[in-house]
């Protein structure tokens, strides 16, 4: 049996997308101004950003388990700008915080569950230097 697969893609890769679909996700910069816990989700943080824009913008991440809301303020961080903004759990969400995510080593999860907090290091995606608020990423 062969691969189409390009060399060294994961195993739980998604299909291949056109070009012009991914070329309609816009990537951001957008520094932490304000991190906390989310009133009502255990598992997720309520970030402020400044994205660049006048306002700024609300993100809620599903992080706690891996970081504390001291460790995010000031960090730059890579995020969806133009996700459709929902809903969670009765806070507005306005956008995506990328991260990274593998397991621990040793972690085994079942296979048919989702690996846990327990088992996955999870890293927020951030820039090697400095940048403008909302500077594109691409």
């Amino acid at each position: 049996m062969t691969s189409t697969a390009p060399a060294g893609a994961a195993a739980d890769a998604l299909p291949s997308i056109p070009y012009d679909l991914f070329a309609k996700i816009d990537f951001r910069v957008a520094t932490v101004i304000k991190a906390e816990p989310h009133p009502n989700a255990d598992k997720l943080l309520k970030l402020t950003l400044d994205d660049g824009t006048p306002s700024g913008r609300q993100v809620c991440a599903g992080i706690k388990a891996w970081y504390a809301p001291e460790q995010l303020v000031g960090k730059q961080v890579v995020i969806v700008a133009n996700l459709e903004p929902r809903m969670l759990r009765g806070e507005v969400s306005q956008g995506m915080v990328l991260a990274a995510s593998d397991l621990k080593d040793g972690a085994a999860p079942a296979a048919d569950a989702k690996p846990g907090a327990d088992e996955r290091n999870v890293v927020v995606l951030t820039v090697a230097s400095p940048v403008k608020a909302g500077s594109k990423v691409s």
